[in-house]
């Protein structure tokens, strides 16, 4: 057996070697079939000594005997050289588990293995980017990049203070319980550490934009330290998570052009909102119990069977705000339908809501980012569909000395 474990990797369940499983990078040599007959009879002495140790040699002892059948059946089953690998996933939640175990809590802490969160902040700055982009032309790439970067560096720096502020509360739900600085792998002033490293990053992102964004960013940033406090206060704390979380609505669009066109830009703000007071009212659902045993407060506790009507209600001021950016920008039929498809998506959201099942609500609250995208899609080909103005090109190309 040692010629066996020889190869491991080091890497061990929490739980330990009798009640957890080992991971291992097995080698092939041309004793590992005389090593699995030498496990398999010394299983059989095993069983036949009221299974106790007698039958094994010294170092062997330790095992349990669940942990010997699991060998077995992955030895006997198997070639040696395909037993027990590490299994690597490239999804988020597979990126974290192969990170080292050092890291592992400070990524969780930010939730990259969660990354919807993510996508519903960046989704509102790639349509203001998008509307800002000239008739005829894509979005700016850049733009897109940078606040794809920034939105995945705020949304952790916000989860890290959501935690910071919370990590009482977070003790006491079930499915918060196992967060990082909860469930104590990470103390708050590690946090608070990682807390300031985030914000340097997303700060060197905020620089690369002109001046009317880097103040217009920075203002953000008490909203983003309050909100996690707003459930403690009042029962709408998803009203600040909008104006948090739509921030980019406004940011988006003075990062392309230099400053705000706010007959676009509000109603697109405002269109935001809206929507985070959908899809995070629904997300509030699957925590009601626990929010009325810690006196949390949220929409979900104040509108309770009433949901649907205000949902809907935010759904047609949503779609209205919509319709007004999108006539005050100019854009197209393909918008048009994009928005026509979104309030189709919001409609059977609301319709099909079951709001006392769990897994239901999470389910309609991840959907959001597909209609998000849909948005985004329906305002770049919207703009495509628009006819270029080379006029604005011409005078300055004429001022040129020939």
């Amino acid at each position: 057996m040692s010629c066996y474990f020889a190869q491991s990797d080091g890497v061990h369940d929490q739980s330990g070697v009798s009640g957890g499983t080992m991971k291992t990078t097995a080698h092939k040599t041309p004793w590992c079939g005389a090593v699995r007959g030498f496990v398999l009879r010394a299983v059989i002495q095993k069983d036949k000594k009221d299974h106790t140790a007698a039958g094994f040699p010294s170092g062997f002892c330790f095992f349990k005997r669940d942990f010997w059948k699991l060998r077995v059946g992955s030895l006997a089953g198997h070639d040696c050289g395909l037993a027990s690998k590490r299994s690597f996933s490239l999804t988020p939640a597979g990126i974290v588990n192969a990170a080292p175990s050092s890291v592992q809590p400070y990524l969780r802490l930010m939730r990259l293995d969660k990354p919807i969160g993510t996508w519903l902040l960046y989704l509102p700055c790639t349509w203001s980017i998008g509307l800002a982009a000239d008739p005829g032309c894509l979005p700016d790439l850049r733009m897109l990049a940078l606040f794809g970067t920034g939105a995945l560096l705020m949304r952790g720096a916000g989860c890290t203070i959501n935690d910071m502020w919370d990590k009482d509360f977070d003790k006491k739900v079930s499915r918060t319980a196992m967060r990082p600085i909860a469930a104590g792998q990470i103390s708050r002033f590690q946090a608070l550490v990682f807390l300031g490293g985030q914000l340097s990053l997303a700060l060197g992102v905020l620089l690369c934009l002109n001046y009317y964004s880097i103040a217009l960013g920075a203002a953000s940033l008490s909203l983003v330290v309050t909100y996690p406090l707003m459930k403690r206060i009042t029962y709408w704390p998803q009203l600040v998570l909008g104006l948090t979380f739509n921030w980019g609505a406004l940011l988006g669009w003075s990062a392309v052009m230099g400053s705000c066109e706010w007959s676009i830009c509000l109603p697109l703000y405002f269109s935001g909102i809206m929507w985070t007071l959908i899809y995070d009212t629904i997300y509030a659902h699957q925590d009601k119990d626990d929010d009325i045993k810690l006196g949390v407060k949220s929409t979900a506790l104040k509108f309770q069977e009433q949901t649907k009507p205000w949902l809907s209600a935010f759904s047609v001021a949503m779609l209205s705000g919509l319709v007004l950016a999108g006539a005050n920008a100019d854009q197209t039929l393909p918008y048009y339908a994009a928005v026509s498809t979104v309030a189709v998506h919001l409609a059977h959201q609301i319709y099909s809501l079951e709001f006392n099942k769990p897994d239901d609500c999470w389910k309609k609250f991840a959907s959001n980012r597909n209609l998000g995208l849909l948005l985004f899609l329906g305002i770049v080909v919207g703009n495509l569909w628009k006819k270029r103005d080379d006029s604005q090109y011409e005078a300055p190309l004429n001022s040129i000395p020939t």
